[in-house]
């Protein structure tokens, strides 16, 4: 498994320019005017939700400077959801929400880049991390990107088992890269609607370090196991996602209610690669707000089938799983926020991960 450090050697070009980008490009964004108290209060429970714009139809132009201001010191104020996904974009622990993450203050083109990490233990041995960061720009738009490393545990020792070459396939950890852009087409509310869900369209480009190497120590045993056998064709390949995300508020706290649609031929997200066989699945999420800073969440990840399992493999190419969590979060401020999970995962290739527990922290400057 790489380290820290190793991966900034490698990627510290890619590093580099995603802090320039974050800190150097000025621009502009629009925020709507004033508000009296009752919108105030509508518009800190909007930014608990992360929404990017006003979304009361009370705010009108004619409203004064002062009630701007202060409209604009409350969202400043408030804590910083959404968190990150393990893939990098706004959501929760896998699941994302139609809500873009720290976006632009008055009067810029690109808000505050946001950086995350994830850890989530999935049992024998295996365990995900995931180094996140996400920008947005012009109120709309959300660019994110994750390093995913995805520690397998014993799976190369019961390959090698199952074929009888001890020691011929092992040593690699998966190291996947996810780009990501994602436009929210509707705003919470826009238009004057208030039943209208903030909507987000996304692309999400993902590509596999090191399935290759994977491939050519198996094929060295089994030629042609992983394209002709078990159908993974490539390393990498194109997510599209649709979400839509509603912010109930007839409770005595807010409740955020998210479903999404996406269109996949990922094994495994991807960390076992891409089968060529594109499928669409279903995910959501909700997430309580207890308190201003005490969030609890859960969700649900439908699962595609898009390989196949020879007979004899079932031990160690078992067929994917839906996913499911439940997650607390607590808001420390304005710009931190820390979260643990714990997850069903299903069978996880040669085990299962039903008891796996996750942590996450997301800065926002």
């Amino acid at each position: 498994m790489q380290t820290v450090e190793t991966f900034y050697q490698k990627y510290a070009h890619l590093v580099q320019s995603l802090v320039l980008i974050a800190a150097f490009l000025p621009g502009f964004s629009a925020l709507s005017q004033g508000a009296d108290a009752a919108s105030l209060q509508e518009d800190r429970l909007s930014r608990l939700a992360s929404l990017t714009i006003d979304m009361d139809p009370s705010f009108a132009a004619g409203d004064t400077m002062e009630a701007r201001e202060e409209q604009e010191a409350v969202r400043a104020e408030g804590p910083c959801l959404p968190l990150h996904t393990v893939e990098g974009n706004g959501g929760h622990f896998s699941v994302m929400t139609a809500y873009i993450t720290n976006p632009a203050a008055p009067g810029e083109l690109l808000g505050k880049p946001s950086l995350g990490f994830i850890h989530v233990d999935l049992n024998h041995g295996k365990h995900l991390e995931a180094f996140t960061i996400t920008e947005t720009l012009l109120d709309r738009f959300e660019l994110g990107y994750a390093y995913n490393v995805l520690d397998v545990g014993d799976l190369y020792e019961d390959f090698n088992n199952l074929l009888g070459t001890p020691g011929a396939i092992g040593g690699h950890a998966i190291h996947m890269h996810n780009f990501n852009a994602r436009v929210q087409i509707f705003k919470e509310g826009e238009f004057d609607q208030s039943w209208l869900p903030a909507i987000t369209v996304g692309a999400h480009y993902k590509i596999n370090d090191d399935l290759d190497d994977v491939e050519a120590d198996m094929d060295a045993v089994v030629p042609g196991f992983f394209r002709n056998t078990v159908g993974i064709k490539d390393d990498s390949g194109v997510d599209y996602t649709l979400f839509a995300s509603k912010m109930l508020t007839f409770l005595p706290r807010p409740l955020i209610v998210s479903l999404g649609a996406r269109s996949t031929e990922a094994a495994h997200i991807g960390l076992l690669g891409f089968t060529g066989h594109r499928q669409i699945v279903a995910e959501g999420g909700l997430c309580f707000m207890a308190t201003d800073n005490l969030v609890f969440a859960a969700e649900y990840r439908q699962k595609p089938n898009t390989y196949d399992t020879p007979p004899g493999t079932e031990d160690v190419l078992a067929q994917e799983d839906d996913w499911w969590t439940v997650d607390a979060g607590y808001l420390v401020n304005s710009q931190l926020s820390l979260a643990v999970g714990y997850g069903h995962f299903g069978h996880l290739l040669n085990h299962t991960a039903n008891r796996g527990f996750g942590v996450a922290i997301k800065y926002e400057f």
